[in-house]
């Protein structure tokens, strides 16, 4: 979990946070800027009024959430999906050094790339490692609940770092 002020966040990440936090303040919080390509905001905005986080989304004004689209390198173009390869290609763009991907295939051409990195969990850890009072346990059972999926290799090590192991 790189301390960085800035991040460039991908779309399962923020419903992650959604899910397990129910909005995405602790965001607000943790970074000067946050950033979300207009690829990870169309894919949000699939979901209607009515789909999971998307009103959590658009009340969260201080995410700056860019209007155009990137041109994406072939490279990440063919490589990954729309919203990661976008992901990176902004930070890179901004010369922002962390992003915030879940995805395994995502994190490993992040890295190639020279970016750190960071995932839902990361976040959350982060912020409770900054003093935030809020359950690791029940955040993560409310992903789980969401479908969200996380490995027990990453929900032990997460509430090991909190200490919030039984």
């Amino acid at each position: 979990m790189p301390e960085t002020e800035e991040l460039v966040i991908n779309t399962g990440p923020l419903l992650a946070l959604i899910a397990g936090i129910g909005d995405l303040s602790l965001l607000e919080l943790l970074y000067k800027r946050v950033l979300v390509s207009f690829e990870v905001c169309q894919e949000i905005e699939a979901g209607g009024t009515s789909g999971f986080g998307v009103s959590e989304f658009r009340k969260s004004s201080f995410i700056e959430k860019r209007s155009n689209p990137l041109t994406i390198t072939p490279f990440l173009g063919n490589a990954l999906d729309l919203g990661e390869a976008s992901v990176i290609q902004l930070a890179l763009d901004e010369k922002i050094h962390t992003v915030c991907i879940d995805e395994s295939m995502g994190r490993r051409i992040a890295r190639l790339n020279g970016l750190k990195l960071t995932g839902s969990i990361g976040v959350l850890i982060r912020a409770k490692q900054d003093g935030f009072d809020f359950s690791m346990r029940e955040a993560i059972n409310r992903m789980q609940s969401q479908g969200i999926y996380l490995s027990q290799k990453v929900v032990d090590f997460a509430l090991k770092q909190v200490n919030e192991m039984p």
